[in-house]
Order: structure tokens, then sequence, then C-alpha cells
């Protein structure tokens, strides 16, 4: 069977993954957004699946693939291939159905995503360094043991359970007109847009991919799944290198456009959740908060973003949130030569003062290649009020005759 014969998921079958979803899924809430709204020019609204059971969107799709399962198959147990969110949605859902479950993993993923992974009592496995590796894994444990495999998106009643979120948004805001969706192989969106096509086909569907694992555009423009040739992003959770068949058939068919943000923008989306909405997101369910934030004039309000998931190792997150800062130009780094004489460094300080720059570190350098005898080189860690503050403070460095270098 082709992408072109695969039937779409349809309302029915997300009615009725929400029937079975019921008291296991969180119905999880619509927060507005201020700053973003003042951005778009109308009302935007977060939904927050990173407020879900396990952290995310994930355990929706996962526990209705394994309810309609048959006893027997059940009874072989289930595996699955993860990043951190599928394998911890698989975790739980299997545990709550009673069955065993194995999650392959690739060797890089989170931490804390592998041991909450465990501590939902599935058996976890490390293998490959993509989640393509770790799947190709877990497709070889299927057909060695007899186990069922759980594919992350690519499966019909996957997207049926991802779909609910749909149902769920439209009733919160029901004069929405755009939905902006994280994606990686596609399975959240393909369900969100059968849902809210079928109700509300005027509604515009945005799928927002990271630019380092953007598999849909080349696959859309050449009519056909296709590979991408390497990857390279910080959002694990959707770093997908091919969509699926029957994800494919939902994106090209239902969803109204692809969009593409940049690690930076992922940053700066993740910073923007933390200070003014107060909540905790991963780089991959920022990437619909991005795109909107990137060209917010590209989306009609009201509009919902959702915020695919909130598991995020705290050791990445103090790197996102400094990458953030600098990336929103609230953090400059910089080198500067002075003469190496004494109160030299005192006069640097005190027009970076004046400039209203915050200085967070100072380390000096006595020795290089390009430094006179009598010259010493300060690094710099500056705190600023944004982009602009940060390029009169370079400015006003410049006006009083000093040599700064950004770093």
């Amino acid at each position: 069977m082709t992408s072109l014969d695969i039937p779409l998921v349809g309302l029915e079958d997300i009615e009725a993954a929400r029937q079975l979803l019921d008291g296991v899924a969180r119905t999880t809430p619509l927060e507005g957004s201020r700053a973003l709204a003042e951005r778009v020019g109308g009302p935007v609204w977060l939904k927050c699946e990173n407020l879900q059971r396990t952290g995310s969107f994930k355990i929706r799709g996962a526990y209705v693939r394994i309810a309609r399962l048959s006893d027997a198959e059940r009874a072989c147990g289930v595996v699955a291939a993860s990043a951190g969110n599928h394998a911890q949605g698989v975790a739980l859902a299997a545990r709550l159905l009673g069955c065993s479950a194995t999650v392959f993993m690739p060797t890089g993923a989170p931490i804390p995503k592998v041991q909450a992974t465990k501590a939902y009592g599935a058996t976890v496995q490390l293998h490959g360094a993509t989640v393509d590796e770790a799947l190709q894994a877990a497709a070889a444990f299927a057909a060695e043991t007899g186990a069922v495999l759980i594919h992350p998106f690519d499966h019909s009643d996957v997207i049926a359970g991802q779909g609910t979120v749909g149902l769920e948004l439209l009733e919160q805001c029901p004069d929405v007109r755009t939905v902006v969706v994280c994606t990686g192989g596609g399975g959240l969106v393909s369900g969100i847009a059968a849902a809210v096509k079928a109700l509300r086909p005027d509604v515009e569907v945005v799928a927002a991919q990271a630019a380092g694992a953007a598999a849909f555009p080349q696959s859309l423009a050449a009519g056909r799944p296709t590979p991408l040739l390497s990857m390279g992003t910080m959002a694990d959770g959707i770093a997908v290198g091919c969509p699926g068949d029957v994800t494919f058939r939902h994106v090209r068919d239902l969803v109204d456009r692809v969009v593409t943000v940049d690690d930076d923008a992922l940053s700066r989306a993740l910073l923007l959740s933390l200070e003014r909405a107060k909540l905790v997101v991963e780089p991959a369910g920022a990437a619909g908060l991005a795109a909107v934030m990137e060209d917010p004039t590209a989306f009609a309000p009201p509009v919902v973003v959702v915020l695919s998931g909130g598991n995020i190792d705290p050791l990445l997150l103090s790197k996102v949130i400094r990458h953030g800062l600098i990336a929103a130009g609230r953090f400059l780094s910089m080198s500067v030569r002075i003469p190496d004489r004494p109160g030299e460094l005192a006069l640097l300080l005190g027009v970076l003062a004046e400039a209203g720059a915050n200085v967070l570190d100072v380390e000096h350098q006595r020795t290089g290649k390009e430094l006179h005898l009598d010259e010493v080189e300060v690094e710099l860690q500056l705190e600023t009020h944004g982009a602009e503050h940060a390029d009169a403070v370079v400015t006003a460095l410049r006006q009083a005759s000093y040599s700064v270098r950004p770093s």
C-alpha cells in the first residue's frame, strides 16, 4: 500500500480514542500569552501538553495503540523506540494496561528521560545515535520476540490518540483561526489536523520543524517520504530523519504549510516560555512557539500554539538559557585590549558602568600571538537589556578607543 492508498484517520476514530483516554490523559490547560499577542496583533494561546502525564502528549497515542491490541498481543509485550517522550508514554500505558514494555533509546538520550522510562516500569536498551537507529533495533526485537512494535508516530491508532489534542483545543478556543504544532515524524500534527479539519476546515494548521531535522519539506517536494542525509538540532524529540507513510499522507492532505526554525529561535522560545509564561518546555516542544516568535505576522489570530513536551534535562536547560540569553542579545561575551598598567581596568569598567552593562565575569589574558608587550586582553561576560543595548555597549567601548572583539 502506498501513501496514496492509506486511509486518513477520521473524526469518529479520534472521538473513540477520546473515550478510551477518559481518566487516563488529562485535559491540559490553554494559557494566554500577552507577550505573543502583542507581536501577532491578536490572541495567542498555549496548549500546555508539557503539563500532560509523563510530560508530553505521547501518552495519548501510546495508550490508544496498546489498548486496542488483543489480549494475546499484549501478553507478548510491547516494544518501542524513542528519544524519551514516546518511551515514557509507552512505559506508562503498558503498566496501566498490564503488559511488559521494552524501549530502545539512542545512546545520547537525556538521562532524566531514561530514568523516568525505567521508573514507569519499562526495560530500557540504549542503541544507536538517533531515534531512527533505535527504531531499527526495536523492529528487529519485535521480529525476534513477538513483541508488538508501538511506532512513535506512523500508525492510525497513535494518530487518533494524538488527535484528541485537537478536539480539546477547539472546545477551549472555539474562534481559533491558526493552530501551530511542533512536528518531528508527524503523528501529533496529523492527529490534530484530522480533528481540526473535520470540524473546522477553515482553520489553518501549521507544522513547525527544527531546521536541522526538517524531513517534511523535501518529502513533500518529492511527493513521497524521503530520508534526510544528516540531522543536527538540540530538539532531540523531533529529530526524525524521515516521515512515515501514514503521517506523510496526513500532512500532505491536511496540513496547510510547514515552517522551520533554527536552534537560536528555539532557545529564544524556551527563554520566553520560562520568563513570560512560567512554563518549562523542552526544545522540541517549543518549535511552534519559536515559529510564531520568528514571523508573528504570518499567523492569523486567534492562534493556538501546542507546547508538546516539557521533559528537559536540567543541564541542557542551563545551556539553553545561556544560549537564549545570547541569542536575545542579553548576554554579551567580548575581548577588549587595554594597556598593561595600573588603573586601566578600572577605566574600562567605568565605561561599562556608564553604558549600563552588568559585569558577570572578568578574566585577564597576558599572553597571546597578537598582544604587544604592554597590552593585556580582558575577557568580559556582560549582562545587557537586549540586542539594542548590547550594540550600544559595544559602540560606547569603541568610542572610548577600545579594541573590541566579540567572542
